[in-house]
């Protein structure tokens, strides 16, 4: 997947006649996606630099030559072409929850760029403009939010959708009407259509159903407060008529990293969870892109221990406002939240019960080596920079492991085929783990041979993960009865 470039491809040919178009001057780890335009006179390339969220774009217009039209510097996250010979551009150049801006594709220069829609309070996330005007996808904290304009920004009006949900996919139809893809906590993913001109969107018949019913769940959000003060929002979903007694099993859930915001989603088998009397929470904390850019800035680089820090202040206030204690919370994280599995053990180890990590990074000073290692410098940062080499050195799991800790009860997950995040990390620090554990509770690793980071595992072993999740925690948390819905 490196040194990617474009070629041109004439279809019924052989691919050896294919033609050098652009790429060779991108950076190694470019990552290129192609749109093209409804009437075919434009490509666009956007150009992802890494997985660090800088863009560049290029145009490829009727005279058959490539236009740079922003750099990765300019802060343009999205560039979806509009209906009416324009660009609509994602900006977020001083702009850190986003703006969006009109591009006329006739003067391809981002000076020529006008703002249409500023920017405010929610963090923009989905432009999609149809002939007529321009739906904006909105991001509040973690759920959605859906906004129309008239192509020249005026005229908002909100679209209403369901409560603390998310927006995951938006489509402009041949008619101009909007078509969505709409999930909570509660209820699975359903498409929607909001018909031109009308404001209240009709759930279609194109929907995903659950195999069990979730009427008695229920979902709130409440916050935390940080160590520095920020507020911290936690998605707390549990059956009604909990008590919060400081009894209940519960599992957070964190990520915080590369601007990724952990918004609403769907799970049947949390059914299993709930029927036990437990308590599911996810946690927005900082390195995601819930309150925009800055929030993510504010968990990356040198900054990554405030991420550690939002998840050790979730778990405490679930502990103080008593939906639970430090003998009946366990907590959960995968890849980037692996690592802040890693860190919560090493800084935290008396805070929860149980500990699932999944995939996850736990040697700092190495990850960078390793041959995905590259995509995750603009992320982390480098050993090279002695700034960003202390803060990571500060904060790795594996070499913060001190003998004699009482650690909880972990199990740690790998693939043998994880070519993102070498596998290695789990087998160290599983080993270091239970070098220095001095409670008796069980230090595990699991490893498949047939997954990798997740991406493209199939059915019958993502079965087995998740068998293998909830028995090892049902175990540990003496979660045996079984209460019916």
């Amino acid at each position: 997947n490196f040194y990617q470039q474009i070629y041109f491809h004439k279809l019924g040919t052989a691919d050896t006649e294919d033609t050098y178009s652009i790429g060779k001057d991108f950076p190694r780890i470019a990552e290129i996606v192609l749109e093209a335009s409804r009437d075919g006179r434009y490509i666009l390339a956007t150009v992802a630099n890494g997985d660090g969220g800088d863009f560049a774009h290029y145009l490829l217009g009727p005279d058959a030559t490539w236009k740079q039209i922003t750099q990765f510097s300019d802060q343009i996250k999205a560039a979806p072409l509009g209906r009416d010979n324009a660009l609509y551009l994602l900006s977020r150049a001083g702009a850190p929850r986003g703006k969006v801006l009109r591009l006329p594709l006739d003067t391809p220069e981002l000076k020529n760029a006008v703002e249409i829609v500023p920017a405010g309070e929610a963090v923009i996330e989905q432009i999609v403009p149809t002939a007529d005007a321009v739906y904006v996808g909105d991001l509040l904290g973690g759920p959605s939010q859906i906004r129309r304009f008239g192509l020249d920004g005026k005229g908002e009006t909100i679209i209403p959708i369901p409560k603390i949900s998310a927006v995951q996919q938006m489509l402009a139809l041949e008619d101009n009407s909007l078509l969505f893809r709409d999930v909570s906590y509660t209820e699975p993913a359903a498409w929607f259509h909001c018909e031109k001109g009308k404001t209240e969107p009709v759930k279609t018949a194109l929907r995903s159903t659950s195999p069990v019913p979730f009427a008695d769940i229920e979902v709130t959000r409440e916050f935390a407060t940080a160590k520095d003060g920020a507020k911290i929002p936690l998605n707390i979903i549990f059956r009604k008529g909990m008590k919060r007694d400081g009894q209940n099993p519960t599992l957070l859930y964190g990520y915080g990293g590369y601007g990724i915001s952990m918004s609403p989603n769907f799970d049947f088998t949390r059914r299993l969870w709930f029927d036990r009397g437990g308590t599911y929470v996810v946690a927005n904390i900082r390195g995601g892109g819930e309150f925009g850019e800055d929030w993510h800035k504010a968990g990356n680089l040198t900054k990554k221990q405030n991420v550690f820090d939002d998840f050790a202040a979730a778990a405490e206030y679930l502990i103080k406002q008593k939906y639970t204690r430090p003998e009946k919370l366990a907590i959960q994280g995968g890849s980037n939240g692996g690592l802040l599995m890693g860190a919560m053990i090493t800084q935290h180890p008396d805070l929860m019960r149980a500990v699932v990590s999944s995939v996850g990074i736990y040697d700092m000073l190495r990850v960078e080596l390793a041959p995905n290692g590259a995509f995750n410098v603009t992320e982390f940062g480098t050993v090279t920079d002695p700034e960003q080499f202390k803060a990571l050195y500060a904060y790795s799991p594996y070499h913060h492991v001190v003998d004699g800790t009482k650690f909880p009860s972990i199990l740690m997950m790998t693939g043998a085929n994880d070519g993102r995040v070498a596998p290695y990390h789990s087998r160290k620090m599983i080993a270091r783990l239970d070098e220095a554990n001095k409670a008796g509770n069980p230090i595990l690793l699991r490893t498949s041979s047939s997954a990798g980071h997740g991406i493209g595992t199939a059915l019958s072993e993502r079965i087995k993960q998740s068998a293998d999740i909830y028995a090892f925690l049902f175990g540990q948390m003496d979660m045996r009865k079984i209460t019916k819905h």
